[in-house]
């Protein structure tokens, strides 16, 4: 494996050599130079370096110069600046310009290796979650989702399939899996891209408005209509229609609705003439649309019009897979956007995100990483930072499993460790915690009575 490579910019000679000398005891390749026109000459040539440690003031080209333009020419480059003279401004605007990391002189060498080993482990989280998704995205062209559970795959695969088509598409799924934005890929990625993509939320509008908002009406068909209005299907012609939470609709407006999708016309509201469109039909539901049809609530023919292409979205607690790609994915990016220096979750807040249930889906998975970022006063996000319902936070003193802490456990320990704290998380349900564990209840009852066989308590 290639060793970390770093580039050290200094006009001060002496300074210049204890810095290589430092880091270069720590296994790290390093070169070194005296200005930041030489460093930039050094990249130009194709010299590759994953780390910059430059000072702010010197000769012919500044610290801040040479951020500005490796940022500008070579963003894949980590810059940390070092100044001795400790100005306020100059970190600042370092730290807008993009540096990584800002170093007052003098400082230590214990705070060098610490801070150019933060900066190695953010540039890892970051190429490592580049990579993965550049890995789906090359394969899929669904950039915007997230998934490497099977059933998320395999809803990708559909995708790839139905995206050439103008067929009607059925996605299905609970709220807060991620239906609108399946949506909106799949119109992004279709010949239809150039074209409209227009959403109505059929929950939110009311029966007396629906008629009007997907047909539109003529100046005078009502009270207070003083011009004409185009209908969403006018709107969408030429690109995509999404009928959000479908099954929601009247009857009265199902019947309306099946009409358009047979005949591809409409009139507007208190209008005469037929208006012909061109726009493909995507519906979402969060219900059992079969059940809905069983009671009479759904249209059975509308649904077949609707079903033609039918997509099924999992709920998150069945593809936990899914998780650690998403929570990883959220706190990155809203690290970025409140401006934190969080470097990622640890071992055992991960293991409460895989273990709880997530009713609200992704949606909530996505609000609980915001809400972590937020409240983390750490550089990552722990237990007590979740705040997820039914699961009391551990404390910083609490003794919990992790596998770096017990790297050289046994099989048996570390089996034990797991079983304890499944215990504690479902607060001693044992049905819980073999479900969580991947085990039987029979086979937990019998390691318990083997824990009690050596004196330890499990109650």
């Amino acid at each position: 494996m290639a060793k970390n490579r770093i580039l050290v910019v200094d006009d001060e000679q002496h300074f210049r050599d204890w810095l290589v000398q430092t880091l270069k005891r720590r296994n790290y390749a390093v070169e070194a130079c005296e200005d930041g026109q030489t460093a930039l000459s050094l990249l130009e040539e194709g010299q590759q370096f994953d780390v910059i440690v430059t000072d702010v003031r010197m000769p012919k080209m500044s610290g801040l110069q040479l951020l500005r333009t490796v940022h500008e020419r070579f963003p894949g480059v980590d810059i940390v600046i070092m100044t001795q003279y400790g100005s306020v401004p100059e970190a600042v605007a370092a730290l807008k310009d993009g540096a990584i990391d800002f170093l007052e002189k003098p400082f230590p060498q214990e705070t060098l290796i610490l801070r150019i080993q933060k900066a190695f482990e953010s540039r890892k989280l970051k190429l490592e979650n580049y990579q993965l998704k550049r890995e789906l995205g090359t394969k899929y062209q669904f950039n915007s989702i997230l998934g490497q559970s099977p059933k998320m795959l395999e809803v990708l695969e559909q995708l790839e399939m139905i995206v050439p088509t103008k067929a009607t598409v059925l996605i299905q799924g609970e709220s807060g899996t991620g239906k609108e934005l399946i949506a909106r890929a799949l119109h992004e990625n279709s010949p239809r891209r150039s074209g409209p993509f227009v959403k109505i939320n059929c929950a939110a509008m009311p029966e007396t408005l629906m008629e009007s908002e997907l047909f539109g009406h003529e100046k005078g068909a009502f009270t207070g209509a003083i011009k004409t209005v185009e209908g969403r299907f006018a709107m969408a012609h030429g690109g995509t229609l999404l009928l959000d939470e479908v099954s929601e609709m009247s009857p009265t407006m199902q019947a309306k609705l099946l009409r358009v999708l047979q005949e591809r016309e409409f009139e507007r509201l208190g209008g005469r003439d037929t208006i012909k469109i061109d726009v493909r039909i995507v519906a979402t539901t969060n219900r059992d649309l079969k059940k809905a049809i069983a009671e009479e609530q759904f249209r059975e023919d509308l649904y077949h019009r609707l079903n033609v292409c039918p997509i099924v979205v999992s709920p998150l607690r069945d593809r936990r897979e899914d998780i650690p790609l998403l929570a990883t994915h959220f706190v990155t990016y809203y690290a970025g956007e409140y401006a934190k220096d969080i470097q990622g979750i640890d071992e055992i807040s991960m293991e409460q995100l895989l273990n709880y249930e997530w009713p609200g889906n992704v949606r909530e998975l996505q609000h609980k990483m915001e809400r972590a970022v937020i409240m983390c006063d750490d550089t990552m996000i722990r237990t007590k930072h979740l705040y997820l319902d039914g699961i009391e936070a551990a404390t910083q003193g609490e003794t919990m499993f992790t596998l770096d802490a017990q790297a050289t456990a046994t099989l048996s320990e570390i089996e034990k460790a797991a079983i304890f704290r499944a215990l504690r998380v479902h607060e001693n349900n044992r049905t819980k915690t073999a479900e969580s564990l991947g085990i039987s209840i029979r086979t937990l009852r019998n390691k318990l009575r083997e824990y009690r066989e050596e004196g330890i308590s499990v109650d």
